[in-house]
């Protein structure tokens, strides 16, 4: 089976030494998806389960704003301490918070879950610096498509336990008991950083992290790339907010009963929804290895683009509950792949030595407009109605292409064959 794996995403040539760093990866992404779980898989849920309006749900997104606004710390965790001490620390600190938000009214949305859920996002925001620094530096250039075919899985299969698993357990126990639960996860996840070898950064390019960063985007080249990465995926940050309560709200006519629609949630759009999107990944970092990033980028990105359709047509023509299962699946596999090219894009524009300051700037700008279009995400939905917004979504994605010419100089790999 493991043998297989390797043959799919094409790295069954590549030294053990390379399957070794793939396996370092697969955990150092799984611990990167778990608190993206809880917040994008499990608290939509579980807010619009206890009342809390569309707009409401939609507005939290702005307190994400953490992750495009970690690059103006990340010089802290390129220069100071070791990168799996970062990791360790945030991942106890968002225990702490899972073990403190049950006993929280949430209803009324009110300042103290708020904070938790502002700090819940910088402690993520802070360990994916450190991650995305770390894989960066682990990874060879002929290893990046694979890389990340299983970075994007790994991520996934955490949205699985961490946010499939809570919302399939929330039919059959409390959620006070759920998030004690999670919080004992985040605490294993934690210890488990300690396996990873150590990976050091030369002094020098800690000493220097503001020269590289200049040196790297201070020419007008910069431009294209940031606004290229400013739009490639605003059209998935924009559905984003919206899928799992459509799938409240559209669901509550197909199974009236709560256990069953929570039944339904936790299985197809979150758990079968997650692993598809693994399969994906997979299925994109294989087509970046034979196809190369520049194919991947714009042609898998297309695809998860048109998905956002696939919802649109199902509240417009009325399809039920199997129009709903065939649109989340297509949402989710086509997902997989474009996530997956956009990750090895990421990657392969950065220098490995600067790469803290480099992916964490990508990084915050690609989620600047997703996060603040995600909290407009409720507004668009209540005016338009669920099926305009969505075709909206799709609309949102088109710009980045024609910003590819320019893009593609920045992309460091062979010319085509």
């Amino acid at each position: 089976m493991r043998g297989l794996l390797w043959k799919l995403l094409g790295v069954d040539r590549l030294p053990e030494e390379s399957k070794k760093k793939l396996g370092v990866v697969a955990l150092l992404y799984f611990i990167q998806g778990a608190p993206a779980a809880i917040l994008w898989e499990v608290l939509p849920v579980y807010f619009r389960m206890h009342g809390v309006s569309l707009r409401a749900i939609g507005g939290l997104r702005l307190l994400e704003l953490p992750y495009s606004l970690k690059v103006f710390w990340s010089p802290l965790v390129h220069r100071y301490g070791e990168r799996r001490v970062w990791v360790l620390a945030c991942m106890l600190g968002i225990a702490a918070i899972l073990m403190a938000l049950p006993f929280v009214d949430v209803a009324a949305v009110g300042v103290v879950v708020l904070l938790l859920i502002l700090a819940l996002t910088t402690l993520s925001a802070t360990q994916d610096v450190a991650i995305d620094s770390y894989s960066v530096g682990l990874i060879s250039r002929e290893e990046e498509g694979a890389a990340n075919g299983v970075r994007a899985s790994a991520y996934r299969v955490a949205l699985v336990f961490a946010g499939g698993g809570m919302v399939f357990l929330a039919a059959l126990l409390e959620w006070n008991t759920l998030f004690m639960l999670a919080s004992l996860l985040f605490v294993i996840l934690a210890l488990a950083v300690l396996a990873v070898p150590r990976l050091s950064l030369p002094e020098q390019a800690r000493e220097h992290w503001l020269q590289g960063f200049v040196g790297w985007a201070g020419t007008w080249r910069v431009i294209p790339l940031v606004l290229f990465v400013l739009t490639y995926k605003l059209g998935e940050f924009a559905i984003g907010p919206m899928v799992k309560p459509f799938w409240v709200d559209y669901g509550q006519s197909i199974w009236p009963v709560r256990e069953e629609l929570m039944f339904q949630i936790g299985l197809f759009p979150t758990t079968l929804g997650i692993i598809l999107s693994i399969a994906g990944a997979l299925a994109g970092g294989a087509f970046i290895s034979r196809y190369g990033i520049f194919h991947g980028v714009w042609f898998l990105g297309l695809l998860q683009a048109v998905s956002n359709l696939g919802y649109s047509v199902v509240d417009w023509l009325q399809l039920g509950r199997f129009g709903l299962y065939g649109a989340s699946m297509f949402e989710s596999i086509s997902g997989g792949l474009g996530t997956a090219a956009f990750l090895a894009f990421l990657m392969n524009v950065c220098q490995k030595e600067h790469a803290t300051v480099q992916y964490a700037f990508l990084s915050s700008i690609f989620s600047l407009t997703g996060r603040l279009v995600g909290g407009l995400s409720g507004l668009g939905a209540e005016r338009y109605g669920y099926g305009n917004y969505f075709a909206i979504t799709f609309l949102l994605s088109m710009p980045a292409y024609l910003l590819l010419p320019w893009v593609k100089t920045w992309i460091q790999e062979k010319p085509d064959g």
